[in-house]
C-alpha cells in the first residue's frame, strides 16, 4: 500500500492542490498562491508544504519561488487516492485518532475563543498529568452547590485537585471542617483564624482555627450538554 497512512487530510489537500495548479497554470504555485487558494494563512500553508517534502512528497526548494513540485511519490499518492477502493488517505486521521481514542481523549490543536488563529491539525494525546503535574498527586472532585459561581465553578462541575497540606493566600482549596465535612472555598490565612470564602454572595464566609487542607484546586472540567 502507498503512504495511505503517512498524510493528513489536509496535507492531501495540499498536495492535490499543488497538482491542480500546475494542470492549470502548466507552471508551479508559490506559497502565497497555494495559501490563497486553499483559504489559508502563509504560514499555515507551508507548515503543510514543509510536512509534504519531509515525507517525500514535494520536493525540496531550489531557492525560487516557483518550487512546489509533485515528486514521483506524491503523484503515486495522489493516483492511488483517486482510486474508488482507496479509502485510508482522507480517514487517515481520523484512523489514527479510532486507534488512540481508546487510551484516552485526543488534543487536537488550538482554538480562538477570540479573534481567529490558524487551523493547524496536530493530533496528540491529552494528559491532565501533563497539564496539572504529576499523577500521584492529582486527584478529581465533583461540586455540589453554587457557592464558587463567581469563581466560574457551577454545581455539577469537576474540579482537578493536587493534594496539598498548605496554600497561600487567594487560591483555591478543598478544606476539611470538624474532620468530617470538606468544602470548596478560596484561601485566605487572617491572624487567628483561617478565612474561607464563597465567590457568591448568597453564602457567608467561613472562619475556622481547625480546619485541614486537603488539596488545591487546579483545574476545572465541565459538561457542556
Amino acid at each position: 500500500m502507498v503512504q495511505t497512512m503517512q498524510i493528513t487530510p489536509k496535507q492531501l489537500q495540499t498536495l492535490r492542490r499543488v497538482e491542480h495548479f500546475v494542470q492549470k497554470q502548466c507552471y508551479s504555485a508559490t506559497i502565497g498562491e497555494l495559501a490563497d487558494s486553499l483559504n489559508i494563512s502563509r504560514a499555515t500553508a507551508f507548515e503543510h508544504v514543509a510536512g509534504l517534502r519531509e515525507k517525500g512528497l514535494l520536493t525540496h526548494s531550489t531557492g525560487k519561488a516557483r518550487c512546489l513540485t509533485l515528486t514521483p511519490a506524491g503523484e503515486a499518492l495522489l493516483e492511488a487516492a483517486r482510486r474508488p477502493d482507496t479509502r485510508a488517505f482522507d480517514d487517515a486521521a481520523s484512523d489514527r485518532a479510532a486507534g488512540s481514542a481508546s487510551k484516552g481523549i485526543l488534543l487536537r490543536g488550538r482554538v480562538s475563543a477570540g479573534y481567529g488563529i490558524d487551523a493547524i491539525e496536530h493530533t496528540e494525546p491529552f494528559s491532565l498529568q501533563e497539564v496539572f503535574g504529576h499523577r500521584q498527586e492529582l486527584f478529581v472532585l465533583q461540586v455540589c452547590g453554587q457557592s464558587m459561581t463567581g469563581a466560574g465553578i457551577h454545581d455539577g462541575d469537576y474540579v482537578v485537585c493536587r493534594s496539598a497540606q498548605t496554600a497561600e493566600n487567594g487560591q483555591l482549596v478543598v478544606a476539611l471542617l470538624d474532620e468530617e465535612t470538606a468544602t470548596l472555598k478560596r484561601f485566605f490565612r487572617d491572624r487567628k483564624a483561617a478565612r474561607l470564602m464563597p465567590a457568591n454572595d448568597a453564602f457567608e464566609p467561613i472562619y475556622s482555627d481547625t480546619c485541614r487542607i486537603q488539596a488545591v484546586a487546579v483545574g476545572v472540567i465541565r459538561r457542556l450538554y
